[in-house]
């Protein structure tokens, strides 16, 4: 053991004992691969080399296994160091970087985050790192949603944060990156009670308040930016005091070290991790020893090695991998890829100071918590905007001063219903086709039923329940669409048809038989409840969901509110409608025709098709400019239910008044209560009942006689012109003769009557 030198490189200096010599120098991976060569290239002969930072020891790590030498290091920590194919005899008494992450994933869970952003400065360690998180958090089922890089400058990678609405957010960067992006933060107002950060604990403890003239943040902009961050620390100190190895507790050994400094702990460099480099002395004695043991039996001593001796390096491996006893930083002991296994320490800054709030060993998935935790909004934040769906409701205002209209006007069909039934023996109702207005009456009432389903959303019924409400407004607006306009529609036909042919075609005025009215309104109807089945059973409709865009609230909670609109729809929506649509529009312009061109149209068949044409008109304009605007207004709940149960009431209520009101009237005020059996026993009652109906035929009988009179006269006058001709050519070819004694004109003794010679008696049968 004489004969033997040890050597380690310390994490800022690279310190070589050998012989009493003592030399210093800076932490340069350059330096260091330079006075590994003189070392190995100079007496004595090394055995073990203890590099300090991760530069250093990745070099001499990976150099090390063409000496066959075994390092060891005390302040390495990158996460590349743990490759057992790159480094095969590296092993170290600083926790990988790595041992941070189950520590993070064990935090992310304790308060429930399950989305996370990171930030990391773009060197190998950082890199490794969040790379291990990475698949950390995948296992738990954890997702990082945004990660971002920066060399030098985090302005940019910072505003992107802000932008994806990151609140969890784990940086990975060097004390003096730290300080540039705290204060990229908050200038971006990256923190605060939305806010959590997590950083590595190994910086300073003033480290925000330190002057860097690469910002321009004050540091009372920097103690607010950092306020309430949580750090992660690998326990460098045992914090149990419990006597190590050495039979020194961890504090017993501060207070050693404190004595031996010149200086203020906090003033030197590599203090904190101390007991890491004493521990890894004990670990590097307790193998020598058992590798010494192991030797002896072997016939191989340590004295004997060289750097091609690889069994003694073998020896010593296996004594180092087997290592496990108390050191003043804690239990050491080394996991297989030859990095320590430790405590994690847990802080918080509280009020520009750092507090402890729990440990984490993570050999045994042991979370000791200090409940010292604060947050500045009282309770840890949520992972990303709360966003809570609220769903868009009717106005019950609306819809309840909408239904008490429906309501009335479901009252105002019964009693037309029942005012028509009770008095269908009357000659005039009889004439007004009473069944098809029976029809037009239940037409509205399921129309105007429709209304209540219409205006049912989340607020009344549950999910389950929208379904048969979409069913009901489409089946209840369809037949009562069916009924009530396809009667009216159906009188308008029947009236063009029959009423409106030319002279030659009287006798069809004759023949209009009840029970075509019938078929026809059946035809309407049996069209709309085939189109209604069919859409049922292949495409029905269903509950749909439509989202818009984000609220903010106006109180100042970390919510975003969705709001969310319920419709019924189905799958090929927008065809059904537009074959429903484009039926009833055709239906409806059609309808508007035959009512203009049946206005002057006198007869007593139906004898209220006047009203209906005008019922017509309305209900038609109506439904035109509704049926698009409801479309166009579907978004907006409330305007779009006043828009379509408002064309539903007052189409209901014009057509229900427009052709009852005027029956109602007349019978009141002229008392036509009297059937037609009861109305032809009485004498003069026909007469009576038919005035109207004569009197038209009468007006237009004489319109006729005056246009054969016409005719006639001017025929006479033709005659007389003809007349007064001959009677001029006359004289010339004959001489006079004596008058006729019968009062005749004169002629010769012999001349016949002239044919075109006429009295008085023969000209007055012309107006015969």
């Amino acid at each position: 053991m004489k004969r033997s030198s040890y050597t380690w490189l310390d994490s800022g200096f690279i310190v070589t004992l050998s012989n009493s010599h003592l030399h210093l120098e800076m932490c340069d991976p350059g330096q260091a691969t330079k006075y590994l060569y003189e070392l190995l290239y100079n007496d004595p002969i090394k055995i073990i080399l203890m590099p300090g930072c991760s530069s250093v020891s990745t070099l001499v790590a990976e150099a090390a296994r063409m000496w066959n030498l075994i390092v060891l290091s005390y302040g390495s920590s990158s996460p590349a160091l743990s490759n057992r194919q790159r480094f095969p005899t590296f092993f170290r008494t600083h926790p990988s970087a790595t041992l941070h992450n189950p520590t993070r994933v064990k935090l992310f869970e304790k308060w429930g985050w399950r989305k996370i952003a990171t930030i990391q400065q773009t060197t190998e360690v950082f890199t490794s790192t969040l790379d291990d998180l990475e698949e950390r958090v995948k296992e738990a089922g954890i997702e990082i949603t945004f990660r971002q890089s920066f060399f030098s400058d985090p302005a940019v990678p910072v505003k992107n944060l802000k932008r994806q609405d990151a609140r969890i957010i784990v940086g990975l960067f060097y004390e003096t990156e730290a300080r540039k992006v705290f204060c990229e933060v908050y200038k971006e107002r990256l923190f605060g009670k939305k806010y959590v950060w997590f950083l590595i604990g190994w910086y300073a403890d003033n480290w925000f308040k330190i002057y860097d003239p690469s910002i321009n943040c004050t540091v009372d902009e920097m103690t607010e930016a950092v306020e309430g961050h949580i750090t992660t620390e690998i326990v460098m100190l045992n914090p149990a005091n419990t006597r190590s190895i050495s039979n020194m507790t961890s504090q017993e050994f501060v207070e050693k070290l404190t004595k031996r400094l010149k200086r203020h702990p906090e003033e030197t460099g590599g203090f904190q991790e101390a007991p890491l480099a004493y521990d890894a002395i004990w670990a590097l004695a307790l193998a020598l020893n058992k590798t010494s043991g192991g030797g002896g039996r072997s016939g191989v001593r340590l004295e004997d090695f060289n750097y091609n001796n690889q069994t003694i390096t073998d020896q010593i491996y296996r004594a180092m991998n087997s290592s496990s006893f108390e050191g003043v930083s804690g239990h050491v002991v080394f996991d297989a890829s030859g990095s320590r296994m430790a405590w994690t320490l847990i802080e918080q800054l509280q009020g520009g100071s750092y507090k402890k709030i729990g440990y984490y060993d993570s050999t045994k998935d042991d979370l000791s918590w200090s409940k010292t935790d604060k947050w500045i909004g009282g309770a840890p934040p949520a992972d990303q905007t709360l966003v809570i769906k609220t769903f868009r409701f009717m106005s019950q205002k609306l819809f309840i001063s909408v239904s008490v209209l429906s309501s009335l006007g479901i009252v105002l069909a019964v009693v037309c219903l029942s005012f028509n039934i009770y008095n269908s023996h009357v000659r005039y109702i009889q004439n007004s086709q009473p069944h098809l207005n029976n029809l037009t009456a239940v037409g509205c009432a399921l129309a105007l039923a429709a209304v209540f389903p219409l205006g049912l959303d989340g607020y009344h019924i549950g999910r389950s329940q929208f379904p048969f409400v979409c069913q009901a407004r489409l089946w209840l607006l369809g037949l009562g669409f069916s009924l009530g306009y396809g009667s009216m529609f159906t009188k308008i036909w029947w009236v063009h048809t029959v009423f409106t042919k030319k002279e030659e075609k009287k006798e069809w005025r004759k023949t209009l038989e009840p029970w075509k009215l019938y078929a026809t309104v059946g035809l309407l109807v049996g069209m709309d409840v085939v189109t209604l089945a069919i859409w049922q059973i292949v495409d029905p409709l269903h509950r749909t969901i439509e989202t818009f865009a984000k609220e903010e609230p106006k109180e100042d909670i970390d919510v975003s509110i969705l709001p969310q609109l319920e419709h019924c729809s189905s799958k090929k929506m927008n065809t059904w409608l537009g074959i429903f649509y484009g039926y009833k529009g055709l239906l409806l312009l059609l309808g508007i025709f035959l009512a203009y061109e049946t206005k002057s149209v006198s007869t007593e068949k139906i004898n209220d098709h006047r009203a209906v044409g005008m019922a017509i008109y309305n209900v038609a304009v109506l439904c035109l400019i509704t049926a698009p605007v409801t479309m166009i207004l579907s978004s907006q709940q409330d305007a779009a239910f006043a828009f379509a149960s408002l064309a539903i009431v007052f189409s209901s209520y014009i057509t229900l008044v427009v052709l009852f009101v005027p029956k109602v009237r007349r019978l009141v005020t002229r008392g036509e209560w009297q059937s037609e059996a009861q109305d032809t026993m009485k004498t003069g009652s026909s007469t009576n009942n038919n005035d109207e109906e004569k009197s038209r035929l009468l007006e237009k009988e004489n319109r006729e006689l005056e246009k054969i009179i016409a005719e006639k006269e001017e025929r006479v006058s033709e005659l007389r012109h003809q007349l007064r001709s001959r009677q001029q050519l006359r004289p010339r070819r004959h001489p006079p003769t004596p008058p006729d004694p019968s009062g005749g004109l004169p002629r010769g003794p012999h001349e016949p009557p002239d044919r075109l010679s006429c009295d008085g008696s023969r000209v007055h049968l012309l107006y015969k």
